[in-house]
């Protein structure tokens, strides 16, 4: 049975960097079996209600302004797969959710950077599904409990989001890729990390008043609400530590399995 991941996908611009982070993402598919298709949970997707992407053809969003032209020249036209939708659809909806079918919107950046280096040639269906920011981690870690009988069937489920995401300092570091990061990064990286491996999900639950720097670090919930859909899709299984870097000096780019071996 395929794990739940949760990956970093860092500032647009990973998808042209050099970073230790891109080389892990490269060969994370050597590590796993090839999935029937793909669930990408993605924090540039925002919405009131679960959407959910119906497109034959994923177009590829730039949902980004003001960076380099070639990030513009990317394509990621992964097919859909409406079949897998519909399996969603009825898990959620099941759960007493109301689920909302979406097509034309396409891939934002969150999904496509990460799924272009784990599986370049986009021959993988893949879907995608909203977050709900509002909602915050104990909705999104119930909705990944209502996923997890998806990774039986072959379905690889991804939370893409940043394990760290504090914009208002990102500026500063932009032209300083491999930059160290600052204490109150690491202590925050640090504390969920310490919590994720050892499985105390409440604490996790209630990180924004037990992580140390939590809203300096998540000024906002959106980035790391895919980890819990992640985390609640992984069931009792084994959490694993994938991987641990740092882009920019403020994006942490850790990443995580769950629900089986790494």
């Amino acid at each position: 049975m395929l794990p739940a991941l949760f990956v970093s996908h860092g500032a647009p611009t990973f998808a042209l960097s050099d970073a230790p982070a891109r080389s892990f993402l490269e060969q994370l598919a050597s590590s796993l079996e090839r999935p029937r298709a793909i669930l990408v949970v993605s924090a540039h997707w925002e919405t009131e209600a679960p959407h959910l992407s119906v497109d034959a053809v994923n177009p590829t969003i730039h949902d980004f302004h003001g960076f380099p032209a070639e990030l513009y020249a990317i394509r990621y036209p992964a097919p859909g797969s409406a079949s897998l939708a519909d399996d969603v659809a009825a898990l959620l909806e099941g759960g007493g959710l109301d689920v909302v079918r979406e097509s034309g919107r396409g891939l934002d950046h969150g999904a496509w950077v990460p799924l272009r280096l784990i599986y370049p040639a986009a021959d993988i269906p893949v879907v995608q599904l909203s977050v709900q920011p509002r909602l915050g981690p104990d909705y999104h870690y119930r909705l990944g409990q209502l996923l997890a009988p998806l990774r039986r069937s072959g379905v690889l489920i991804i939370g893409s989001g940043s394990f760290t995401h504090d914009l208002s300092s990102f500026r500063q570091y932009y032209n300083a890729l491999h930059a160290p990061a600052p204490e109150w990064v690491d202590q925050f990286a640090d504390w969920m990390d310490d919590r994720i491996e050892a499985g105390r999900t409440e604490d996790l639950l209630a990180y924004r008043q037990l992580a140390p720097h939590a809203a300096r670090n998540h000024p906002t919930e959106e980035h790391l609400l895919p980890l819990y859909v992640a985390l609640g899709a992984g069931g009792s299984g084994e959490a694993h530590h994938l991987h641990r870097s740092t882009t920019h000096a403020i994006l942490r780019m850790d990443a995580y399995s769950f629900g089986d071996a790494a």
